[in-house]
């Protein structure tokens, strides 16, 4: 009884009440799900030389990912996860504008604490695979672990056309798989439905730029490699990068 009375007290004092502050914290929540599975996924990648994983099974992690975090904080935030689609939303007015700048600090914070997490839980093999040393380009580097990098063919004009229409069909997707007056996707497996999307759209579309589709999500962690060590480099483009493992 002492125990489960605590709790209650516990869960009483704990308890968020503010609306907003609640969505903050739910969006907050779910990228920081998403992003660690999804940077998790490429980290395992390419500090194991590919022997424990590839582009498709980084892309596979990125996509399940979705899943998890769609129903981490959907309830509460509806888990937009991506500056873009809050963008789109708010075009169609389902969405307040002024919820938007606050929506996109708050993805991109946790897109930003993820990648520190995944640091520090590859720190060894970051280090070891980097023989100390930490880099953009080259064998050994591990940039890519956290955000995408263009192919050395890709130009800044078809880079931006690869964004333009990966992230649009992203939306479009997104938008047609939740509309009530669409063919409707079976009760509960809207999460499901919207992973196999990100799924279709990495595995043909990944090729150019690595298929981030999501500001916060590139953005957030190459802020932090920029603060850990990578140096300015990550925000340059550079032919010979190669592309990282990403998703939306």
């Amino acid at each position: 009884m002492g125990s489960a009375s605590f709790l209650k007290k516990a869960q009483a004092l704990l308890r968020v009440r503010n609306q907003l502050a609640r969505e903050c914290l739910a969006e907050l929540l779910s990228v920081f799900v998403l992003m660690l599975i999804t940077l998790s996924g490429s980290a395992q990648m390419v500090t194991t030389s590919e022997t424990k994983g590839n582009y498709l099974s980084a892309y596979l992690a990125g996509a399940l990912a979705i899943m998890v975090a769609i129903h981490t904080g959907g309830g509460v935030s509806g888990a937009h996860l991506n500056p873009a689609y809050s963008f789109a939303v708010c075009l169609l007015e389902q969405f307040p504008w002024w919820k938007f700048p606050i929506y996109v600090a708050v993805q991109t914070s946790g897109s930003f604490i993820a990648a520190g997490a995944v640091y520090f839980l590859y720190y060894d093999a970051i280090w070891h695979y980097s023989n100390g040393t930490l880099t953009t380009s080259g064998p050994r580097e591990t940039a890519s672990i956290f955000a995408t990098y263009p192919a050395d063919y890709v130009s800044i004009a078809n880079g931006f056309l690869d964004q333009v229409i990966g992230t649009g069909m992203l939306i479009l997707g997104v938008l047609a798989i939740t509309d009530t007056r669409n063919k409707p996707v079976p009760k509960g497996l809207e999460s499901v439905a919207v992973a196999l999307l990100v799924l279709s759209i990495e595995v043909s579309m990944g090729a150019n730029c690595g298929c981030p589709m999501n500001p916060a999500r590139d953005f957030g962690p190459r802020l932090f490699t920029y603060v850990a060590g990578w140096g300015a480099e990550v925000f340059r483009w550079v032919e010979g990068w190669g592309q990282g493992g990403g998703w939306q």
